[in-house]
């Protein structure tokens, strides 16, 4: 592909002692040694040798802006494919701001966010699932989600799929071979064959599209709704786990009106926390309408922390339990009893037993902590970290993080539940073979090879200036 603008954005982000300024395009090269002088008399920047960095100034005409480091880097051989240059000056806004305008007022525009990938994904430097790791591999927050990142920029999830899409072809062509000979009643595909491949195909990509669950959880973080009745402790809690004072805590019953959420990591898996309204019986309007939000984000959590005070008799616990025990049949639940700082002596060992029917079932813990004095917090992190059940992850796994990866997965496996059920009904080869080319164009929708330019747009608009 070429283009022909040569566009510019600052790559780094601001407030460091250096800084980097990206320039790329046709004009890219000419552009910069028009405002950029090397240090060594006699040779223009133009002349340097392709992926070199030379010193030089850049200057206003007679006004000396900066000393400046500028890299080379000569199409094909660059990050977008297209003649490239890379100035590291030091990190001053001002500076920034006064070489960004020379390179304007030279020729160049302003770089779009993402624009640089995409002009990589235009010019066949990556494939678009490649690109879209980048913007993941920039926004990683943990160890996991980066190692996920990383095995999709290298190309672990594009490998598969070009697998997959090899076998479909091959399949494609089998069947509509047969269609070319129709009329002589030749069968050049095995049956028995192609129902093996096509369980094979099915089941590569259920494991793909079921590795979602776990991979939205690493790159977003496992959600976690705190839930209780109020005045329970739950925003205090909020407020010890992200070691912040992120909500307001008061005395005051029904004082959080709606949801709070914030993401941090504990022991390298990052949780999205959400405190809810507390849940009680009121004719508060606005407090009603916290309490419906707070089921909704009960149905959206992966884990449900039901805090409520130590203090309370089994009796109201009882009618708690009868209200969210229902919610959460299929998630994982720890019940926090708080605020053991205000029970005479510490809870005993018949106390413990008395929550031991309540959290019988595997998916049930319980733990007894003061989030005002931070008592027991390492015991209740650990429980949340083994109840979200991730998955070791090595810089080698393919697991989907996407939802538009998901989305196209799931449609490639409805194609190729329908091949299967052709092939099992007799099914004429030709509805086969529309099957199979469906199930071929949701998988080349992922890597970007029928990809629109809405959908490039709605992708890209989402990565940074200068990236």
């Amino acid at each position: 592909m070429t283009t022909p603008d040569t566009i510019c954005a600052i790559a780094t982000a601001q407030g460091g002692a250096i800084a980097s300024i990206r320039v790329s395009g046709p004009q890219a090269v000419d552009i910069t040694g028009k405002i950029f002088t090397p240090a060594k008399s006699g040779k223009e920047f133009a002349g340097q040798a392709p992926r070199t960095l030379t010193f030089g100034r850049i200057c206003d005409g007679d006004e000396l802006v900066d000393e400046v480091l500028v890299g080379l880097f000569r199409a094909p051989h660059s990050y977008t494919g297209e003649d490239t240059t890379e100035i590291t000056c030091h990190g001053s806004p001002y500076i920034l701001q006064q070489v960004m305008q020379l390179l304007i007022r030279n020729g160049c525009r302003t770089a779009r966010p993402g624009e640089f990938t995409q002009r990589a994904f235009l010019n066949g430097k990556m494939d678009l699932s490649q690109a879209e790791a980048v913007a993941d591999l920039i926004a990683s927050t943990s160890a996991a989600a980066h190692r996920l990142a990383i095995s999709q920029m290298r190309g672990g999830f594009s490998k598969e799929l070009v697998e997959l899409r090899r076998q479909l072809l091959n399949f494609a062509s089998m069947i509509e071979l047969e269609l070319d000979f129709s009329e002589e009643d030749v069968v050049f595909a095995d049956r028995n064959e192609l129902c093996r491949l096509a369980g094979n195909i099915e089941s590569v990509i259920a494991r793909l599209a079921n590795s979602f669950n776990a991979g939205n959880a690493i790159k977003n973080g496992v959600p976690v709704a705190i839930i209780g009745e109020t005045n329970a402790g739950k925003s205090t809690l909020l407020n010890v786990l992200l070691n912040e004072e992120k909500a307001i805590v008061s005395d005051i019953h029904g004082t959080t009106r709606d949801a709070i959420e914030d993401t941090t990591n504990i022991k390298g898996v990052t949780f999205r926390f959400i405190d809810t309204a507390g849940i009680r019986d009121t004719e508060d309007l606005i407090e009603n309408l916290g309490i419906e939000r707070t089921y909704r984000k009960i149905e959206q959590a992966e884990i449900v922390l039901w805090v409520t005070d130590s203090r309370n008799e089994h009796k109201q616990i009882q009618q708690l339990a009868s209200k969210i025990l229902p919610l959460v049949e299929n998630k994982q639940l720890i019940i926090v009893l708080n605020k053991t700082d205000l029970l005479p002596i510490e809870p005993d060992k018949e106390q413990t037993t008395a929550w031991a029917g309540l959290t019988s079932k595997e998916n049930i813990r319980h733990i007894f902590i003061s989030a005002k004095q931070r008592t027991q917090i390492d015991w209740l992190q650990q429980m949340l970290v083994d109840a979200a059940h991730l998955p070791a992850v090595t810089s080698n796994d393919v697991i989907v993080t996407n939802v538009r990866h998901y989305e196209a997965l799931t449609k490639a496996a409805e194609a190729i539940h329908r091949v299967q059920q052709g092939l099992e009904t007799h099914i004429s080869g030709d509805f086969l073979a529309q099957d199979i080319r469906e199930a071929i164009f949701h998988l080349n929708d992922i890597i970007g090879e029928v990809t629109n330019d809405q959908v490039l747009e709605h992708i890209f608009k989402n990565f940074c200036i200068g990236k």
